[in-house]
């Protein structure tokens, strides 16, 4: 059967005339079928900044422990961001945490005992990550042994690497540049500035990207869609930018603590770069490909080895740029950085975000949540003077669960014919 050009038109201007209700039911449509994404994450964070804030008040719901709780987060977030690459393709990396912490000694080697600039040093630090996931690449892809193993080996190694880098004093001092990125903020009207930049070219660049698909009849967001979800996030990021824009330092006359901290826009910086490489070009397309179906995309013309290789090395170079982040808060690197429960956090945070263990589906904004969820548990907790063994077990529960739900998800969207 034939469509007339008016049937065409019609259809060609169908998202225009979205309602919220049909927009509601396409959503609630999508979940039936599976395909949950970041809800769940979404759903428990409330959930925890609810409890927390009204368990306590006085100290949860401050803006210095909002401040805070971004800077005290912000490696693992970092670190997290990269692992999503390698869990995209259903693999995993243990040694993430330590070659964040191995970058960062380097780094700190060279600028306080070899008297290199800041500069060179920081480009170091990510060459040293960038070199470690390419030769966790070669071995996974060239050689077929399993991530699990390579990785669980290099975890051990880079530890005893680190250790003879900071030698016996067990710490080397970063230097006063790198301490200033994850503890000093920038001016209040700069920070309302970059937002409103930021939202502008969300709204303007999906606009455009809309309007694009549109003109060559290929499934646009409808434009109600677009302007929710840009006012929404105009709200998100104005409420979070005000809140910042607070003093509060508790010895405001000592020294005044009131902006944005230089941490967030790191990651947010970070964030855009990743999520572009993954939605913006064909090498993203080809990560999806072969975490979905290694087979199909070999048999569809992708070097899945080329594939594997690359997401190691991207995964390992953001883990060196985590360490910097690691390092920064600390003063420096010490025998702890990137060890402990660093690792374990990243993991997770990608996971309660809402990336999938089994490969194929997962977003960089997904670390950027379960991140968040994650520092949320352990700063609340620690605010209400919860032993570490309660953190570590609520923790791994909700990892449970949202390991679980993604197990659950997937099933329901394979047999629905969505995945």
């Amino acid at each position: 059967m034939s469509v007339t050009t008016d049937e065409s038109q019609q259809m060609h201007d169908a998202p225009s005339r979205a309602t919220v209700v049909s927009l509601w039911k396409d959503y609630l449509a999508k979940l039936r079928g599976g395909d949950v994404g970041s809800l769940p994450a979404v759903l428990g964070l409330l959930v925890l900044v609810t409890a927390f804030s009204v368990l306590r008040p006085e100290t949860f719901t401050k803006a210095f422990n909002f401040g805070n709780l971004i800077q005290q987060s912000a490696g693992v977030t970092i670190i997290a961001m990269g692992m999503v690459f390698v869990l995209l393709l259903g693999e995993i990396d243990l040694a993430a945490g330590y070659t964040g912490g191995v970058s960062a000694a380097v780094m700190s080697s060279l600028l306080t005992n070899h008297g290199w600039s800041t500069p060179l040093g920081i480009l170091a630090c990510l060459v040293t990550g960038m070199v470690i996931g390419t030769f966790i690449g070669l071995i996974v892809s060239r050689l077929g042994v399993p991530s699990f193993v390579v990785t669980l080996a290099l975890f051990l190694a880079l530890q005893g690497v680190m250790l003879s880098i900071i030698g016996e004093k067990g710490s080397i001092d970063s230097g006063d540049f790198v301490a200033k990125l994850n503890s000093e903020t920038i001016p209040v009207w700069l920070g309302w500035v970059i937002a409103a930049v930021l939202v502008g070219a969300y709204a303007g660049l999906t606009w455009l990207s809309n309007r694009r698909r549109r003109r060559h009849g290929l499934t646009a967001q409808p434009m109600l869609l677009w302007a929710l979800k840009s006012g929404f996030l105009a709200l998100i990021v104005g409420l979070i930018v005000y809140y910042l824009s607070i003093e509060r330092s508790p010895n405001a006359h000592i020294k005044s603590i009131k902006g944005v901290p230089i941490a967030l826009l790191i990651i947010i910086g970070i964030a855009l770069v990743l999520s572009a490489l993954l939605s913006r070009t064909k090498w993203g397309s080809h990560v999806y490909a072969v975490g979905g179906n290694a087979e199909a995309a070999r048999r569809a013309g992708i070097n899945v080895p080329m594939i594997q290789l690359s997401c190691f090395m991207v995964g390992s170079t953001v883990a060196a740029a985590g360490g910097i982040m690691l390092a920064s808060f600390s003063g420096g690197v010490n025998n702890v950085t990137g060890g402990t429960t660093t690792l374990l956090y990243a993991v997770g945070a990608a996971v309660i975000g809402g990336t999938s263990l089994f490969g194929g589906k997962g977003r960089v904004i997904d670390a950027l949540i379960g991140g968040t969820v994650v520092a949320v548990i352990a700063n609340g907790m620690g605010l209400m003077n919860q032993p570490d063994s309660r953190k570590y077990m609520v923790t791994g529960l909700v990892l449970l669960v949202a390991a679980s739900v993604d197990a659950i998800s997937r099933r329901r969207a394979a047999a629905s014919g969505r995945f």
